[in-house]
């Protein structure tokens, strides 16, 4: 309730410098439209700004489900191997070093223009993050809970399942909170690129044309909808582990 309280009044102070520069500044509608015209242009087109939202949730919540799952088999996979460690890693550091955005014209070119190419460049980026998150929990085990485990005969299976995994939730945890960060950038970015449909396809067509509210409007939802990811995620974490906890 606190961080609702605490997101509702950020929101309230970004509205209110926002109508301050309307005020101070007075600049052009196509420059900088006011919020009491973006929130009448949201009222207005809410069924083409829904159609378009709707297609960005289903990419976004895609390429989260696919990056995450990678990035869990990714990180155990790093934490049992050491031959995967030497190969892995370095591949997963260089993947990290290209800029998202080269990466887009490519994937488009060699996906097409549908939603597979959005979807993977969302697992892309957000793959980097869980994988790391949750290999770094992985490798950092409370040494006396390796060595008790090791005493009573358990196997490195067993330690790996019953204790180095349900250590590292926390870890994944923060890593999945930083996925549901990235992964409306991911997708957004393969809808600029080329696409039909979606928040981003809306952006640049209300920005061709002129229509500056309508793209305020959709930058907005777009917000909205990754910041409601982002609580969801978070709550979920957290009573998780305060289930593990109790």
């Amino acid at each position: 309730m606190t961080r609702l309280r605490n997101g509702f009044a950020a929101a309230l102070l970004l509205l209110a410098i926002w109508q301050g520069l309307i005020w101070v500044l007075s600049p052009p509608k196509f420059i900088l439209p006011s919020p009491a015209l973006v929130a009448e242009t949201m009222w207005k087109s809410r069924a083409l700004i829904g159609e378009h939202a709707l297609i960005t949730i289903y990419e976004v919540g895609l390429g989260l489900f696919f990056g995450t799952l990678f990035g869990i088999v990714t990180a155990i996979q790093l934490a049992t191997s050491p031959a995967a460690r030497t190969l892995l890693r370095p591949i997963l550091a260089f993947s990290q070093a290209i800029p998202v955005f080269a990466l887009a014209p490519i994937l488009t070119l060699w996906l097409g223009y549908g939603m597979l190419s959005k979807v993977v460049m969302a697992v892309l980026i957000i793959y980097f993050p869980v994988t790391s998150a949750f290999f770094d929990g992985l490798m950092r085990t409370p040494a006396g809970y390796l060595d008790l485990a090791r005493t009573m005969g358990a196997t490195n299976r067993r330690i790996l399942w019953h204790i180095r995994i349900p250590a590292a939730v926390p870890s994944l945890g923060s890593g999945l909170k930083l996925a549901a960060v990235y992964a409306p950038i991911g997708a957004v970015i393969g809808e600029w690129v080329g696409a039909s449909k979606g928040l981003g396809y809306l952006m640049l067509l209300a920005n061709g044309r002129a229509k500056t509210d309508l793209m305020f409007a959709a930058v907005l939802v777009l917000g909205a909808l990754s910041m409601a990811l982002y609580i969801a995620v978070d709550a979920g974490v957290t009573r998780y582990l305060k289930r593990r906890e109790s």
